[in-house]
């Protein structure tokens, strides 16, 4: 057996830990490891051009990021901050925690690329986390703030992540159901994602949980400041 090829992933760990460009890591690692393998020149770039052709349909998330550029730069997140500003009620639990809801169940009716890092997280839930977190800390902190936004990027991660396996058409639940025909048990897709109920129930308490934990630390964070 040829083990040489699997310094490609060699190259991937440390090209990020190098901090290095991720697209020119991939390619290099791509091309290191067709290489080692004993590829030609003109096979490994048909290889590399019909995988660019198969997969060019994912560039069109490339498409929204400069109409989500262009927004910030006309005040989004500006608008994003007013906007929280006059929703008096709205506390950082209470916006995420809602976020966190709304994301799953739109995940779980297939409706997963109506929110994201790019396209909501940094122009509109950041700010408005943030404009809730100084309600609490007028003088929130750099390293509080990062953490912030952390929080407000992993909600989005959970909503989606848990909420899209009670989605019967996901890709995921169509592999499960594959293997478990190809051993002999039968099941029907819309059985596979009911079982993914409690799970997604279970990653909305968590993170709620964590994101009401995170409020009240805030909360504690004043009180002691203020108490010295």
């Amino acid at each position: 057996m040829n083990w040489w090829p699997l310094l490609g992933v060699a190259v991937i760990a440390l090209g990020f830990v190098l901090r290095f460009n991720p697209v020119l890591v991939v390619v290099t690692a791509a091309v290191a490891s067709g290489l080692l393998s004993g590829m030609s020149v003109p096979d490994l770039l048909a290889v590399l051009g019909t995988s660019f052709a198969s997969s060019r349909i994912l560039l069109i998330i490339v498409m929204t990021l400069p109409a989500i550029g262009l927004l910030e730069r006309a005040g989004l997140r500006e608008h994003a901050r007013a906007w929280m500003d006059r929703l008096r009620g709205m506390t950082l639990a209470r916006l995420l925690v809602g976020y966190l809801l709304g994301r799953q169940v739109l995940s779980m009716i297939g409706l997963q690329s109506v929110a994201g890092p790019a396209q909501t997280v940094r122009p509109l839930l950041a700010p408005m986390a943030e404009a809730a977190a100084e309600r609490i800390d007028p003088a929130l902190p750099e390293d509080e703030r990062d953490r912030l936004r952390a929080l407000c990027a992993a909600t989005d991660n959970v909503g989606l992540f848990f909420g899209e396996d009670v989605f019967i058409a996901l890709g995921a639940v169509l592999l499960i159901q594959g293997f478990y025909s190809q051993h002999g048990i039968e099941l029907t897709p819309l059985s596979i994602a009911l079982w993914a109920l409690p799970t997604a129930i279970a990653a909305f308490v968590v993170h709620g949980v964590r994101i009401a934990l995170f409020q009240r630390h805030l909360r504690r964070r004043v009180a002691t400041r203020q108490a010295s």
